[in-house]
């Protein structure tokens, strides 16, 4: 019987995620509550343990101790095989500096892939939602000889100043001939003129290969230090960069409504969308598709219950998602994810918004599109969302018309 290769997973946690504060004032980027009862980082997470990985390190950098906690509580794995979730903070390996790039930060860690000795390497970034098979990803890496590959996403040409764009090789479909950086223009995908392949920041590395480009990353003077910025571009340039088109990758449980998803939610804009997905009535992320589940630990909650049925005070939520320990007393909630332990109290309203852990809204309350940090505080007859003047005088944030109130925040009316 074949040997199966020997694989260390990276996972990329340093980010400082300054385009989502103020979520990120107190976190990572990566532990960022998402979808009730997750973290951004179980995402990624639970897509290599589904691919069969059981040796993961998490390189953390800026405000981890959230990040930290989470993982040690959540995600332990018995010792008796060797597995492992492991975070690394930024060990200062190469000088009195922090992680410089992605790229930087494999490199400050490279003892750790020498003493796992891995055949083949899988980098990933921590802040996407998706479901992926790296498996199928690995063997098409092997397959194609390349030494370093790339996971591409479709998307349509006309949106390339957007992404970074791979150059596919027209005569190699799965080779890369180049990069192109937020182009205004370029061709689409041999065979697919409409579509181009965007870096999903995912790649595969032979182990030797991806040390050697390292080391001369760091020697090098005009480098950012980055993965896709210039890791990738060092392959390719010595033809050896393979590319992996995500929408060929089959995931168990997955229908054609939700079929490649994939979202960076880097931004409020993009953070808020990606949870609206979640309640549609067929999901283009479903959350419940337990043939390749997201995995967490939501504590030892008791179910979510709803009290009152009175004519105008009745408690109910209506297209949204619910987690539990939450309580909804007399107030009515539409088109909303609400995570644990929230309180809706009575005559309240909360429409289009997303509440944390914690958050307790008061009786005749009312929030709009908005985003509330845990536990959050809305006194009776308090409002967020409907008047923008006034939410921006009382120091929230808002971007893209939806509002963001910070942790412990007390809102008065």
């Amino acid at each position: 019987m074949a040997k199966s290769p020997k694989v260390l997973a990276i996972v990329l946690a340093g980010g400082e995620g300054t385009r989502l504060m103020p979520l990120t004032r107190d976190r990572a980027k990566p532990a960022v509550p998402f979808g009730g009862v997750y973290r951004l980082v179980d995402f990624p997470l639970s897509n290599l343990v589904n691919s069969g990985y059981s040796q993961i390190v998490v390189l953390t950098q800026y405000k981890s101790h959230s990040l930290d906690r989470h993982i040690s509580k959540v995600w332990r794995f018995s010792p008796l095989l060797d597995a492992y979730v492991s975070p690394v903070p930024a060990q200062q390996r190469l000088g009195k500096h922090w992680y410089l790039g992605s790229a930087d930060a494999v490199y400050q860690t490279i003892n750790i892939i020498e003493d796992t000795e891995p055949d083949y390497v899988v980098i990933v970034g921590a802040d996407h939602v998706y479901r992926m098979d790296f498996n199928q990803m690995l063997q098409q890496h092997i397959k194609s000889g390349a030494s370093f590959t790339v996971a591409g996403i479709r998307q349509p040409v006309e949106s390339s100043n957007q992404f970074g764009v791979i150059d596919v090789d027209p005569n190699h479909p799965h080779m890369i001939r180049g990069f192109k950086e937020k182009p205004q223009a370029t061709q689409g995908i041999p065979g697919s003129p409409n579509e181009i392949l965007a870096s999903m920041g995912n790649y595969i590395a032979n182990t030797d290969a991806l040390f050697n480009a390292l080391a001369e990353d760091e020697k090098a003077e005009n480098t950012k230090h980055d993965m896709g910025g210039d890791i990738a571009p060092y392959f390719s340039q010595r033809h050896e960069a393979g590319v992996y088109d995500f929408g060929e990758n089959e995931i168990p449980g997955v229908t054609e409504y939700d079929h490649a998803y994939w979202r960076d939610v880097g931004t409020i804009r993009q953070f808020y969308d990606a949870h609206m997905d979640l309640i549609e009535y067929r999901p283009p992320f479903n959350l419940y598709n337990q043939d390749w589940p997201i995995y967490t630990l939501s504590g030892n909650l008791p179910p979510a219950k709803f009290v009152h049925s009175e004519n105008d005070r009745i408690g109910r939520a209506t297209d949204s998602i619910i987690s539990p320990g939450v309580i909804v007393s007399g107030g009515d909630v539409q088109h909303s994810v609400l995570s644990t332990n929230v309180r809706i109290n009575s005559w309240s309203h909360v429409v289009d918004s997303i509440l944390f852990d914690g958050v307790i809204v008061g009786r005749r309350a009312r929030v709009c599109k908005a985003i509330l940090d845990k536990n959050v505080i809305l006194e009776e007859n308090a409002t967020v969302g409907i008047d923008h003047e006034h939410d921006l005088e009382r120091g929230f944030t808002i971007k893209d018309g939806i509002t963001v109130v910070p942790k412990r925040t007390v809102v008065r009316d």
